[in-house]
């Protein structure tokens, strides 16, 4: 589906690396948390590296506020850089370890009385790896760090209740051999909280190598199917990803679901949307790759295109609505959807790569290798498959000096090591941190405006020129 349906997500890079938890694994370099958080390094950066992604990658995509730990940043800093992202197109996810609490939330969403956002999108990490969470800094197992959970889910309820500020919320977590065991429980805790999204990563060793832990393999080498087969038992059903797959199998695994009834029900009934052994739900993926394509844009542009589209193919409506009647026949019928309720939630696996496989992959790659040359028979078969995955991967990160969009592994094994040792000189904690301002982002949006003026009349010159001279 990758670049038929969409062109996949985009994260930030060098923004703000320092974290405030101390994690095994740690997938920030070793010198992430000798660089200061600065808000104005941060918005600036993020607008270079936005307009570098829409002139690359197209006007809209889904952009991860992404580094070390995000509300590190000044609430003002924080709305400013989603808000410099919302401007180049982006449709921003915050990614934070969630240990905030609603002043901070309210804060970020609410200035002087009235709304920044209509929407707020956050990626929540939580396992019981993790160091440093106020009232549980070590968590003994999952199930102990449920609470916490429900509380973030709680926060962002009460902000869309109390300032009409609507939420969609990511869980992720890190999965080791540790917490394996207890990754059912975890999801059948989870499932019914009020995420749109449950996310797991089989670790790897990335990051700061001494909290490396040893046996990460032990449950990644099967392709992660050890991981969804947990996520399965506690989602209570069968989770069938091959009909959107996204990127390389390897990497990703992703189901739609629906889930029937309230938040919170214990009780509530999980189907999958699309399933690989209905040929139907097949048949009908397949129309709306071919008929619709490219989903990923402003929401009232997607709606102006899916009104296009049955405008122009009313026969679209027969297959549409055969499969609304396959959704509710795995409800059990029309009334339990009006009586309790259906909403989505999506199930996805990312299967990370060790850095010094992607560091020899990358080696090869950027001497222009392909995974099929004889010298990467001698690097040995991970290398290949390192190879092969990158070349396919869906998370996309922008190096604007270089000229170039980078995998996200190759960014993190490659790239941020040498990079946040020169953010720690540039960014150096013993200087005062300076906070963006707003006049600072109209400045960024002023000069962004001008370019785009300047393209434009040198685009209309070219082509006056060009009628001119074919005369």
């Amino acid at each position: 589906m990758l670049g038929r349906l969409s062109p996949g997500c985009e994260g930030t890079r060098a923004v703000f690396p320092s974290c405030n938890f101390s994690c095994t694994p740690c997938y920030h370099s070793a010198d992430a948390n000798s660089v200061r958080v600065d808000g104005m390094h941060t918005v600036t950066e993020i607008a270079r590296q936005m307009d570098f992604l829409r002139r690359e990658r197209g006007p809209v995509g889904h952009c991860q506020l992404i580094g070390g730990e995000v509300t590190l940043l000044p609430p003002e800093d924080h709305a400013l850089a989603l808000e410099t992202m919302r401007f180049f197109g982006r449709i921003p996810m915050s990614f934070s370890h969630g240990d905030f609490d609603y002043d901070y939330l309210k804060r970020l969403a609410v200035k002087d009385g009235r709304r920044r956002f209509d929407r707020l999108d956050f990626a929540l990490h939580f396992d019981m790896e993790m160091r440093g969470r106020r009232g549980i800094p070590r968590p003994r197992n999952e199930s102990e760090l449920t609470p916490y959970r429900q509380k973030l889910v709680d926060m962002f309820e009460r902000l869309r209740r109390e300032h009409g500020v609507r939420y969609y919320l990511a869980h992720n977590m890190t999965v080791q051999a540790a917490n394996l065991p207890y990754i059912a429980q975890a999801v059948r805790e989870s499932r019914a909280m009020g995420f749109r999204l449950l996310s797991f990563q089989p670790a790897a060793q990335q990051g700061a190598e001494k909290r490396w832990v040893d046996n990460l393999r032990s449950i990644a080498d099967d392709d992660g199917e050890m991981v969804w087969q947990e996520i399965e038992k506690g989602m209570g059903i069968r989770l069938p990803y091959s009909l959107f797959q996204m990127g390389d199998v390897r990497c990703n695994r992703m189901c739609a679901c629906a889930v029937l009834g309230p938040k919170g029900d214990p009780n509530v009934k999980i189907f999958p949307l699309f399933d690989d052994r209905c040929p139907q739900d097949a048949r009908c993926r397949d129309l709306i790759v071919t008929n619709i394509g490219n989903i990923v844009m402003m929401p009232h542009l997607l709606a102006v295109k899916l009104v296009r589209t049955i405008l122009t193919r009313p026969w679209l409506l027969i297959p549409a609505l055969r499969w609304c009647l396959r959704i509710i026949a795995r409800a059990g019928g029309l009334w339990p959807i009006l009586h309790r309720g259906i909403r989505p939630l999506t199930i996805v696996m990312h299967r990370f790569m060790d850095a010094k496989d992607v560091s020899k992959a990358w080696d090869l790659m950027d001497d222009g290798v392909s995974s099929d040359d004889s010298r990467v028979d001698k690097a040995g078969p991970r290398i290949r498959e390192t190879m092969e995955r990158l070349a396919s991967c869906s998370y996309a990160m922008a190096q604007p000096d270089q000229g170039r969009v980078v995998p996200a592994c190759v960014q993190h094994s490659v790239y941020d090591p040498v990079e946040n040792k020169e953010l720690a000189r540039l960014l150096s904690r013993r200087d005062k941190s300076q906070s963006a301002t707003q006049a600072e982002v109209d400045r960024i949006r002023r000069t962004d405006l001008s370019n785009q003026q300047q393209s434009l009349n040198t685009n209309s010159s070219e082509q006056g020129c060009g009628t001119t001279c074919s005369g």
